[in-house]
């Protein structure tokens, strides 16, 4: 089964969102059927802020580094592409198809001094239309897998624009579209009816079970970089643990047994 028939199956794909080569080993020994990075999570262990502090170059070993350990299918967050023109994403996108890389995330909003900001529809449609037939020209089979930031940010009217996104980005050759912070049941419902495309939700507090995800037409969950944060999160405590008991008890002690 290839990387879009993952997303026909009769229920949702659930991707691991991995950031290294130890969390890509994870994701396959425990029977992930596909992987995906974590832009945040690969900035964060970098040391960088989120929103494409990294270089390209940087996300290009990371991923050559998850690819040698793991013969999953992968998807990698490329942001809004690391590029300004559709001609310097699409150069990118060919590099990591290259790889072997199946699809990848592309955003419709970018960080512009430090502040998020949604892409002008039509602007982001035309560059969208011409990445795909640039890769379309060479035969580069990526899914494109679209992020629409309405909900992520606090659309007044989230619903109707992302549905209005959706119809275009679809139109301009995206293969699905990535809602994240999207957890209402009646907007996931229309989302899924209204358009012709997998949909893909994201890990938040109050998604609904996978089995339900699944009832509603949802077609791929991802983790985003909570895992990562959680396990950050640990790191930490020990850490703590580590200093102020003055002793490496804590390290061995069983999670079970406490």
């Amino acid at each position: 089964m290839n990387f879009t028939e993952l997303h026909n199956q009769n229920k949702p794909l659930l991707i691991a969102n991995v950031w290294d080569a130890a969390s890509a080993i994870m994701a396959q020994q425990s029977g992930y059927q596909a992987i995906g990075t974590s832009s945040a999570a690969i900035a964060a262990m970098l040391g960088y802020e989120d929103g494409q502090a990294m270089s390209f170059d940087e996300l290009l070993y990371i991923v050559t580094r998850i690819q040698s350990v793991s013969n999953l299918p992968l998807s990698v967050d490329v942001e809004a592409g690391f590029g300004s023109t559709a001609e310097e994403i699409t150069t990118h996108l060919k590099r990591l198809a290259q790889l072997g890389v199946v699809g990848i995330n592309l955003e419709d909003s970018r960080v512009v001094n430090g502040v998020r900001q949604l892409d002008d529809a039509a602007a982001f449609t035309h560059t969208l239309q011409k990445i795909r037939k640039a890769l379309n020209e060479e035969s580069y089979q990526l899914f494109l897998n679209i992020r629409i930031d309405t909900y992520l940010l606090n659309h007044e009217l989230a619903l109707q624009e992302t549905l209005l996104r959706g119809r275009l980005y679809e139109a301009a050759g995206a293969d699905g579209i990535f809602v994240p912070c999207l957890t209402l049941v009646k907007d996931i419902e229309t989302l899924t009816k209204e358009l012709n495309m997998p949909l893909n939700v994201m890990c938040m507090p109050g998604l609904p079970t996978f089995e339900r995800l699944g009832e509603i037409g949802v077609s791929r969950i991802s983790m985003g970089n909570f895992v990562h944060s959680a396990l950050q999160s640990k790191l930490k405590d020990l850490m703590l643990l580590i200093q102020s008991q003055q002793t490496f008890a804590g390290v061995f002690i069983d999670e079970s047994s406490r």
